[in-house]
């Protein structure tokens, strides 16, 4: 079964501007939108110990009012759109990671409180985009409908998810895309007699030539920064509508999802972020 884009609600602002953002990349790639809450918690109950009475029907009766709560509306805004509501007891991140694996994309809301409070901070955030087998997108900062995706580029195979993901979302958006790249002045790469921008130019353009023949419609520009690849995005996010990462890299963008990049990005990006991953 396809999961289509799944977006995780936890009933606050941030989750329900997910859902609207996930509902919009749904009915752009004409895929059903699937909303779930999971009230569970992972290990809460152990052999022959049971939840309170009534606890579990209490929980269900919120976790499906907050799901029921979070489409209102979409279905309106997108009259075609398949929309798919779930509660369940399951523990959010296992169910997410397992769910992934044939979703398109998950899409999460920045922060968030209750049921789904802790999703995005911390070791929590990072285990879904480490284990995740889809691209997961944290929706954040401003809308900027005019603005462009931007895609962070490195000269590392792990990179092409990040460029396969950030040309098709400009792509369904008729927007304009801009490649950065940033290397470490230390990289092997740099230690050679090639001017620094004759260099960086050509890493772009090589990394990009294939996608550029895949999607000649899409209007890209290039950018080579020198270090600091973290703070280049996080600058570019606060005029991008989307800014694109990689799950992991080398070069300048070494370790992207490993630590204080990652965490940067998901917790201080001015637009959403998408982590492009591939199962």
């Amino acid at each position: 079964m396809s999961w289509g884009i799944v977006a995780g609600v936890d009933g606050t602002r941030a989750s329900l501007r997910a859902v609207a953002w996930a509902a919009a990349e749904a009915a752009l790639r004409h895929e059903p939108l699937f909303v779930i809450n999971a009230f569970g918690f992972p290990d809460a109950f152990y052999a022959d110990v049971l939840p309170p009475s009534g606890w579990l029907t209490a929980r269900r009766t919120a976790s499906e009012a907050i799901v029921r709560d979070a489409v209102v509306g979409v279905g309106s805004w997108y009259p075609g759109l398949e929309i798919v509501q779930e509660s369940t007891v399951e523990a959010p991140i296992p169910l997410l990671v397992r769910r992934s694996a044939d979703a398109r994309m998950i899409v999460l809301g920045s922060a968030g409180r209750g049921v789904l409070g802790d999703l995005l901070a911390g070791s929590t955030a990072s285990a879904l985009t480490a284990q995740a087998k889809c691209p997961v997108a944290v929706i954040r900062g401003e809308d900027r409908p005019d603005g462009p995706v931007v895609v962070g580029v490195d000269t590392s195979p792990a990179a092409e998810p990040a460029l396969a993901a950030a040309f098709e979302e400009a792509a369904l958006r008729a927007a304009p895309l801009v490649a950065v790249h940033a290397s470490h002045e230390t990289d092997p790469a740099r230690m050679s007699a090639e001017p620094l921008r004759d260099r960086e130019s050509r890493v772009l353009a090589d990394a990009l030539a294939h996608w550029r023949e895949e999607f000649p419609g899409v209007s890209v520009r290039h950018v080579a920064e020198r270090d600091r690849p973290r703070q280049h995005l996080l600058d570019w996010s606060s005029r991008a509508r989307l800014v694109v990462v990689g799950s992991r890299g080398r070069g300048g963008f070494a370790g992207l999802l490993l630590g204080s990049t990652s965490q940067a990005l998901v917790q201080h990006a001015e637009c959403p972020v998408l982590v492009a991953r591939s199962g």
